[in-house]
């Protein structure tokens, strides 16, 4: 598979809870070739624990969140409050941390080695759950051709669905889930299983996402 160039780009959105999003783009991404995709030697197997819920409190902050919609930002933001009430420095009873509650595991594969300056930084948090999301696109590509717009246990799959589903569980677990047509369940320590992210998460235009084999999560320099 031809090597891509990496072209920097730094996109400053609307601040949400007084954060900047840096985004990142990859000139050749309308160029990709999608058949040519391999996971081997990837890791895909990981979970990305929720912190316990209240629904009216849920309710009440999301209506009060900036109209975003069902845009990136909607997704990022309700997938956020979803996993720590968009907490920067929740740490969970089993480690979990941050905004979107990553493992040090994960962390790992998209290139942060340091937990404490993952901790204090909400910039290279968001720039993590970009990471991420891209790479799992990038293993779940053909998945998502294949299945979105199908009814697995009752849920319309969508891509964000997957996305999501892919954070709460792995994109191992996401595979395993849709190929067996929803035979191969999931459900992570809290009760939350793959069904309930695809449902929740299902219809946000998640397109600004690119797939990205390697993807890492480092912020531009000045």
């Amino acid at each position: 598979m031809q090597k891509r160039k990496k072209i920097a780009r730094i996109s400053i959105l609307p601040a949400i809870a007084g954060t900047m999003f840096f985004s990142f783009s990859t000139k050749d991404a309308a160029k990709l070739d999608l058949e040519s995709f391999s996971t081997a030697n990837l890791e895909l197997d990981y979970t990305v624990e929720p912190l316990l819920e209240d629904p009216a409190f849920e309710e009440v902050h999301l209506a009060n969140l900036p109209k975003l919609g069902k845009s990136y930002l909607g997704f990022r933001e309700a997938l956020g409050f979803k996993e720590s009430r968009s907490n920067y420095k929740a740490v969970n009873e089993f480690g979990y941390m941050g905004k979107y509650q990553f493992g040090k595991g994960t962390l790992e594969l998209i290139g942060i080695y340091n937990t404490q300056e993952f901790i204090n930084s909400p910039a290279l948090q968001e720039a993590a759950f970009y990471a991420n999301s891209s790479r799992n696109k990038w293993i779940l590509i053909r998945d998502i051709k294949r299945f979105e717009g199908k009814t697995i246990n009752g849920v319309e799959v969508t891509e964000s669905g997957i996305l999501a589903a892919a954070h709460l569980a792995g994109p191992g677990s996401v595979k395993k889930y849709l190929r067996s047509w929803g035979a191969h369940a999931f459900s992570d320590a809290f009760g939350t299983s793959i069904k309930n992210y695809m449902k929740k998460f299902g219809g946000y235009d998640t397109s600004f996402i690119l797939p990205e084999k390697r993807a890492k999560a480092i912020l531009p320099t000045a």
